[in-house]
């Protein structure tokens, strides 16, 4: 009896003529274009600027691509450093391999320099971002669909994935599919922080340390069924212990930052509402300056009038009488 499953692609590279169009890569970049649009809604519905999130993400962007290579190589070094593997290859950020805590840490990074240069309060864009990240990584998971990566045990659950490669080391079979649960569990981590964020007016970063504790949470248990090679730490996978670290920093952060800057700010960008609240303003009394300063010789003309008239009137009754 054959069992039910989802076929991995037979190929994760598709060819436009010359042009190859990977699905990874594909994956990551309507990521991106999701957690931009989002986070630009979200900006504006706290009172920012339309395209400033667009203008912050041309740095968070790179920084956190670079930043997630970065900590995959370093903790995956055998993989190109050691005997008979091309160190080139660590260059090759097309064919997989992205750590998505270097990629959030060197991302903050960026967008700290982007919003510095707009004189914008890191917390308050990341709280606006937080959830568009979160999706994000739902449709960047998938990139590992493409490259039959990052799967888990054995299994012969109806939702299993079926690996049909054999190279660098895989055996054909069908196995837990982590890239699905978690692309699932990310899902429901961006409508957790929209929702709590709307009941609770989540500010100062505490959106996003929610985003970041919530998905850690569900990373510790898909990063435990995983099977690919990693380094261990006391018999847990060193993502394992990362995740729990992290959890527990996003968990005292939202502590420490309800008791010392409570409720959400008022201003996210400088000049992005009020000022212009006071522009019209100012536009609008200099409109009732001008109009009564043109209504005004109209005024005195009618007064000037009326008093002569007046004048006639008592000349005329002095003669009568």
């Amino acid at each position: 009896m054959e069992l039910a499953y989802i076929p991995s692609p037979s190929s994760g590279v598709l060819y436009l003529g010359p042009v190859p169009l990977r699905g990874y890569a594909f994956c990551i970049i309507i990521g991106v274009f999701v957690a931009v649009w989002l986070g630009n809604k979200r900006w504006i519905a706290r009172g920012g600027r339309a395209g400033t999130v667009a203008d912050i993400a041309v740095w968070a962007v790179p920084f956190g691509l670079i930043g997630g290579r970065l900590y995959h190589v370093i903790t995956d070094y055998q993989l190109y450093f050691s005997e008979g593997r091309d160190w080139v290859d660590a260059f090759k950020i097309w064919e997989g391999g992205l750590g998505i805590w270097g990629a959030i840490a060197f991302g903050a990074l960026g967008a700290w320099i982007g919003c510095r240069r707009r004189g914008i309060p890191l917390p308050a864009y990341a709280d606006a971002i937080a959830p568009g990240i979160a999706f994000a990584q739902a449709i960047g998971r998938w990139g590992n669909w493409f490259n039959q990566e990052l799967y888990g045990r054995p299994t012969d659950l109806p939702w299993a994935v079926e690996i049909t490669s054999s190279s660098d080391g895989r055996v054909a079979g069908t196995y837990h599919p982590t890239f699905l649960y978690e692309s699932l569990w990310c899902v429901g981590v961006a409508l957790l922080v929209i929702w709590a964020d709307r009941r609770f007016k989540l500010g100062h970063g505490r959106a996003f340390a929610l985003y970041v504790a919530a998905y850690c949470a569900g990373r510790f248990w898909t990063e435990y069924l995983r099977v690919d090679e990693a380094h261990h730490v006391l018999g847990l996978r060193l993502n394992n212990w990362t995740a729990v670290l992290v959890f527990l920093l996003a968990v005292l952060y939202i502590v420490l930052s309800v008791r010392k800057r409570p409720g959400r700010e008022e201003v996210v960008e400088p000049g992005a509402s009020g000022g212009e609240a006071a522009s019209e303003g100012e536009a609008d009394g200099a409109e009732a300056v001008e109009k009564g300063e043109e209504d005004a010789p109209s005024a005195k003309e009618e007064a000037s009038e009326a008093e002569a008239e007046d004048s006639k009137d008592g000349a005329g009754s002095a003669k009568k009488s």
